[in-house]
This record gives structure tokens, sequence and C-alpha cells, in this order.
């Protein structure tokens, strides 16, 4: 496993900044979306990065300047273009930071309608410059209303951005009465239960809906909480299987603690064995290195993420408890193998 590191999020003497992936299907509305928010006073000192600057309407008189392929928006947000290379984009908005001649604090990062974010959170996490000054806060993941469970059905991909999102946005209520239709509401929950859908009519958001979604204690017990206690796993009689995709989430509790070594072995098994398979990971784990202090996990296919040591637990709850959404893997699997591993010692 690798260094434990403390939180670092918005304003921490570590420095990172952090970045907002916001992800969705092909016609979800994050064209709309964008557009308003480059617009929005909120997004004052922040960047950026998108696909194609003819994708998302900048009126010519919001573009105060233009300098290579950033351009600055009324308001003060930053835009960045992406021509194949996340990680030249990157680099690219953030050297021009550090020369002075861009000032943000947070940056946002559009994907394309078809992307699996898993590349992208990769990217993130390895590249030496990118990791050293920033550090994933959330994925945001876009529903069309009207024809989100369709595209649910029928798009591999848009389930992937679904259940990796930390916060799901369902757009277009205005042409379902404003309202998240049933249908797609017990879909998004199977597949995102620690992720509540917002409602979203004609791209009107409060960016700050977009941000300050990294593990903290006060989202840990919405996230460990949303899934249902162990051996209540229908989710309200909704079979995860009826869609095709073998969706399932559920949750591992452990009362005792358990050992670094065998915590690493397990996040280093299950990333690997089960790959693309392993949707979405969240946790907390009582170290026995460390009882008092809580360690956080998270894990997206086969990518784990550096883990954050919070400075107390967030309630008087101290179990391991470990949120897994997987595709086709049996939770006794998963559950035997932890067990295994922990019991070891």
């Amino acid at each position: 496993m690798s260094a434990v590191r403390h939180q670092a999020l918005p304003g921490d003497p570590a420095g990172h900044l952090p970045v907002t992936v916001l992800t969705g299907f092909l016609g979800a509305g994050k064209t709309t979306l964008l557009g308003r928010l480059l617009r929005h006073p909120g997004m004052a000192r922040s960047a950026v990065i998108i696909n194609e600057f003819g994708d998302v309407p900048l009126d010519h008189e919001l573009v105060e300047h233009a300098k290579e392929d950033i351009v600055e928006v009324a308001g003060g947000c930053l835009c960045c273009t992406v021509r194949g290379d996340l990680s030249r984009a990157v680099r690219q908005i953030d050297l021009s930071r550090r020369r002075g001649r861009a000032d943000f604090d947070r940056l946002l990062i559009e994907t394309t309608g078809l992307a699996d974010p898993a590349p992208i959170i990769h990217t993130l996490l390895t590249d030496p410059v990118i990791a050293h000054g920033y550090a994933l806060d959330g994925i945001v993941t876009l529903v069309d209303a009207a024809t989100g469970l369709a595209t649910l059905e029928r798009h591999p991909e848009a389930v992937k951005q679904a259940a990796m999102a930390d916060r799901v946005l369902v757009t277009k209520t205005d042409l379902t009465g404003g309202r998240i239709p049933a249908g797609l509401a017990a879909r998004l929950a199977t597949l995102a239960p620690s992720a509540p859908p917002l409602p979203v009519s004609h791209g009107r958001i409060d960016p700050a809906a977009l941000f300050g979604l990294a593990p903290s204690p006060a989202t840990l017990e919405r996230w460990l909480g949303a899934t249902a206690a162990p051996g209540e796993h229908d989710h309200a009689g909704h079979d995860p299987n009826r869609h095709g995709e073998d969706i399932r989430a559920f949750c591992l509790r452990r009362p005792g603690p358990v050992r670094a070594h065998a915590l690493a072995g397990f996040l280093e098994l299950l990333s690997t064995h089960a790959g693309p398979d392993l949707l979405r990971l969240k946790g907390i784990v009582k170290l026995a290195e460390h009882p008092h202090l809580p360690l956080v996990v998270h894990a997206v296919q086969h990518i784990v993420h550096e883990p954050v040591e919070l400075p107390a637990w967030p309630s008087p709850d101290h179990d391991t408890r470990l949120v897994l959404i997987t595709r086709g893997i049996a939770e006794a699997t998963v559950a035997e193998l932890f067990d295994t591993l922990a019991d070891a010692g």
C-alpha cells in the first residue's frame, strides 16, 4: 500500500489543488451546463479543461483574451482545450499558473461523452507533475432525466460513469415536470448509492455543488450509510441482475482492527484481479497500527487511491466498513478474500 497521506484538500498545508472530473453520456447536457458554469461568478479562480472550445458556447463578449489554448472568460474562469492528451493540457495550464499568467485554485476537467473516467483518474494519480500539485476531489456525472434510464440499459460506458460518481446531476428535469423519474432514481440508487442525484433544469447549478466531494468526516457517514446493512443488499426489492450488467452494491463490515499489510494485500489482489469489474470501492478502516486514526480508502477499477488518514472518527461507529460497487463479482467472494487476509494478520 502506498504511503498514507493526511487529507490534502483546498487550503491544506500540502497545497494540493482540488480536481473535479465532469462526465456524462452523449446528450446528457454537459454543453448547456458548462456554458452556464463559465458565466457564473462562483467559478472565479477556477480553471476548466474542455475537449474543444467549439463544443461549448463561448459568446464573443465573454472571452476577454486568449493565449495559446487558454482562454479567459469574463468573471475570471479559465478554459484550456484537450486535444488528445490530458496530461499535456493539465501541465500547460499549470505552467501558466506557476509563471503568473493564470490564477486559479481549483480545476474542473470535462470528459467526452463516451469516456470511461478510470483512465482520467489514472492520469491524475500517476503523472508525477500532476500528482505533486493536484488531488482528485470528486467525479460528477450528468444523466439525462428523459433518456437516462434507456441510456443506462444500452451503454456500458454510461453505467461506469454513474457507478464512479461522487455526485450525480440529473439534467433536463424541465422535460420531466421538474422531477427525477422514479425508474431512473431507482436505477441510480443501485449504481451510485452514495451519490444522491440532484435535479438540474436548463443547466442551472450552483458551482458549489460540484466541489468539496473528497473524503471528509462530513461525507464518510453518507457514503457508508447509503448501502444497506449486511444481509440487506436487495435494495428494497430491486434485482441488480435484471439489467444484464450484474451490478452489485454491498458493504463489508469488520469490528476488529485490520493490519496495514493485510489491507494492502486485499486492495492489491482485488484491484489487480477484478480490474474493470471493480467499479468503485470506498471505505473507512480501523488499522491495528493506529486504531484511533481512521484510514479512508478509495479505489476505481485497477486504480487504488493513496489512503487518507483522518484526525478522528466521524461517528461512534469505529468498525471497518468497505462499500463496493462491482460487476459480476459475488459479495461472498470479496468477503472471503477480505476475511482470509485480515484473519491471517
